[in-house]
């Protein structure tokens, strides 16, 4: 793939874009999907340490000698790769945003 050239050249360029309605609309959906699915994370990875250091509840058998706390531990890799689809799939969305942000250069219409 070839690297496009694009328009923009000086600071004022790059100002310019940065208050456009296409780059300020490109922020702000990536801003709601992103922040949302971070926190969801966090919450989920560090839920599996906290609940075992200060609580029993995940010690008891879920099927023969595995306990919740192992389902709770492979849950997370399940929880990474759904995420890490789940992104994949939303920044073709931000590309095309991205793209119309590099074909605007700036213009605010």
């Amino acid at each position: 793939m070839e690297a496009r050239k694009t328009k923009i050249n000086s600071e004022n360029d790059y100002t310019s874009v940065v208050h456009s309605a296409a780059f300020q609309k490109l922020l702000s959906e990536k801003k709601k999907f992103i922040i949302p699915v971070t926190i969801f994370f966090f919450c989920f990875y560090f839920a599996l340490p906290i609940i075992t250091s200060y609580s029993t509840i995940l010690n008891h058998r879920f099927y023969g000698s595995i306990t919740w706390a192992w389902v709770f531990a492979f849950l997370q890799f399940v929880m990474t790769w759904g995420l890490c689809m789940l992104y994949s799939k939303k920044a073709a969305k931000f590309d095309e945003l991205a793209q119309v942000v590099v074909e605007e250069g700036g213009k605010n219409e």
